[in-house]
């Protein structure tokens, strides 16, 4: 009995006979009116916008948080003051 050797053919080799796919570097691409500036800087824009508005929702995120473990605590210690 033939055992799994690394020196037989692999599954991919099996069913595939080609040859291996070689990775080319894609050469960038002008077009030649100088409009990329500006693209670069509504994407700016727009990031910041993202950002800010990320940021403003962990700020809501972490005060509602605040605000539900203080009401939680609040409740345990009334659920286990002795009268």
């Amino acid at each position: 009995m033939d055992g799994h050797s690394s020196y037989g053919t692999s599954w991919a080799d099996q069913w595939d006979d080609g040859p291996d796919p070689v990775s080319v570097p894609q050469k960038k691409k002008s077009n030649g009116t100088g409009t990329g500036g500006k693209y670069k800087q509504k994407v700016g824009q727009g990031f910041d916008k993202t950002k800010a508005a990320a940021s403003t929702g962990m700020k809501k995120i972490k005060e509602g948080t605040s605000v539900g473990f203080q009401w939680i605590k609040d409740k345990y210690h009334k659920t286990t003051q002795k009268h």
